[in-house]
């Protein structure tokens, strides 16, 4: 943490930057970025070595340089507008903020949110983040490292129902559903359907269906879409919070922490009806913010 640690003041700084960030995810539609961004910042946990982990060094220009960033310095910059208005906030939480939000202001659940990480500035070695072009033994090899579980690594890739791949950031091309805007189960409908014209199928998306293990929990998911929000509302605080332990905190501070979110999520919710109510008569913003959607 800043100076000061954690305290009023810092939360209402919270409280504050998440509702710039309903508002900057709405108007701009940049909420796949942003989830992205959160998702790569976090996604080189080492559980071993108790290295890398969101803690804001995805801003570093050697880590934004690393193949599997690229495009990510877009959302970084979004990200200085609020840490402007916002300063206190660290890196690390604006970061794991946004992708809560972007989340809930598509659609999705609301995740459970603690602040406490610390800003640090070494940056993981390359390597570190999934590899698109392999299977089953690659992704339980990156998430094992991170300390998470089969039922994570298909949750977490639910998370592909945003946004869609672009050739000159992942080399691959095309969006994973028909509504890449809308957080819902309809990742796993569509992988369980087969090849679909027009729709991305990776090898790593291949791979959570032709895995029994992974198997059984994308059949759950693409039948009961309440059961894979609630699945990958608790990955996805899982996964923001690696190495921090912040949903152990049993301390007054944190409580005060999970009130003043809390409390911010309302206004979160109101941003997803008004974002639900001119989601058809705003559609032309899409395409003036397409570069924002991509993964």
């Amino acid at each position: 943490m800043e100076a000061g640690g954690i305290d009023e003041e810092y939360l209402r700084q919270i409280d504050g930057a998440c509702r710039h960030l309903c508002a900057l995810i709405f108007t701009k539609q940049c909420a796949p970025i942003m989830l992205r961004l959160a998702w790569h910042d976090a996604g080189t946990y080492d559980a071993k070595t108790r290295t890398g982990g969101p803690n804001g060094s995805i801003r570093n220009e050697e880590e934004l340089n690393h193949e599997a960033n690229r495009g990510l310095k877009i959302a970084v910059e979004l990200c200085e507008e609020v840490k402007s208005k916002y300063p206190r906030i660290t890196y690390a939480d604006l970061y794991q903020l946004a992708g809560v939000v972007a989340i809930e202001i598509s659609g999705g659940p609301t995740i459970d949110f603690v602040p406490g990480r610390k800003d640090l500035n070494e940056s993981p070695e390359e390597g570190r983040l999934p590899d698109a072009k392999q299977g089953a033994s690659h992704l339980r090899a990156v998430f094992y490292r991170m300390g998470l579980s089969d039922k994570d690594i298909v949750a977490l890739s639910g998370g592909h129902t945003l946004g869609r791949a672009r050739p000159e950031r992942s080399g691959f091309s095309g969006a994973w559903t028909k509504d890449p805007f809308k957080f819902d189960n309809s990742y796993f409908v569509e992988l369980l359907e087969g090849d679909t014209e027009g729709l991305l199928k990776l090898p790593t998306d291949k791979a959570l269906v032709q895995d029994p293990v992974f198997r059984r929990y994308a059949e759950l998911y693409a039948k009961d879409e309440e059961v894979f929000f609630r699945d990958y509302a608790e990955s996805h605080k899982k996964l923001s919070e690696l190495g921090y332990g912040l949903a152990c905190r049993r301390s007054s501070v944190a409580d005060k922490n999970r009130v003043t979110f809390t409390r911010s999520a309302l206004g979160v919710v109101v941003a997803v009806t008004f974002f639900t109510l001119g989601y058809l008569y705003d559609s032309h913003i899409r395409s003036r913010h397409l570069l924002l959607s991509g993964k």
